[in-house]
């Protein structure tokens, strides 16, 4: 087992800023390391992959990051005590998302926040989105930036299917659809934007980082 290492969190505790990392090894070259929250993962995602770690592979995701292709686990533990939780750095592209508000639970989640549908909209392009971690389906990825007084519950039971281009808030994410599929998301419209091409030279239109705006058409 690679141990956590507790002095350096200590220390970095007394300075005011709380480091919080939990490692555990995966299979025989990977290092699976619990953070905080989705925001600490992006944040030492981003880190990890501009100071070259040892990692063939970095991977965020809600809560979690995983260094696959990990040459020596214990110089990479050595090598992440440097890391700081904070802004992440989000200098990354900005992608402009169009969209046509005319979803099915535009009403629900303006009950939900206690305003009207035309402030739902307003909201949701008012709010700049960063890309925390990709999942669920290619091209899917996870959208922060909603506050917690704005957070909304699931659909009671998915939908059967949802269509490709569906933009979708659950609890404070942000997501789209990239194809068709079940899921439990509230939908507020669509977008033709293509989530997902293998022939681009990165397949994902919004990789961890990316910074993400919507835009009322």
């Amino acid at each position: 087992m690679v141990a956590c290492p507790r002095g350096r969190v200590e220390a970095a505790a007394r300075s005011g800023q709380t480091v919080h990392m939990e490692f555990l090894p995966v299979g025989l070259d990977a290092l699976l390391v619990e953070v905080e929250d989705a925001a600490d993962a992006l944040s030492l995602a981003l880190w990890a992959r501009g100071q070259q770690v040892g990692a063939r592979e970095v991977v965020p995701a809600a809560r979690t990051v995983l260094f696959d292709g990990v040459r020596d686990r214990a110089a990479l533990v050595d090598r992440l005590a440097g890391w700081r939780p904070g802004p992440a750095a989000l200098e990354g592209d900005l992608v402009e998302i169009p969209v046509v508000y005319d979803g099915p639970d535009l009403e629900a989640v303006a009950r939900s926040w206690r305003c009207s549908v035309d402030d739902v909209v307003e909201r949701h392009v008012g709010t700049e989105f960063t890309a925390s971690f990709c999942g669920f389906a290619p091209g899917f990825s996870y959208l922060a930036g909603l506050p917690e007084a704005w957070a909304v519950p699931r659909l009671p039971e998915p939908r059967t299917r949802v269509p490709a281009g569906s933009v979708a808030l659950a609890d404070t994410w942000c997501g789209i659809y990239p194809t068709s599929s079940p899921g439990g998301w509230r939908l507020l419209g669509r977008t033709d934007a293509r989530l997902w091409d293998v022939a681009r030279d990165d397949p994902a239109l919004l990789p961890p980082g990316t910074r993400v705006s919507f835009v009322a058409r």
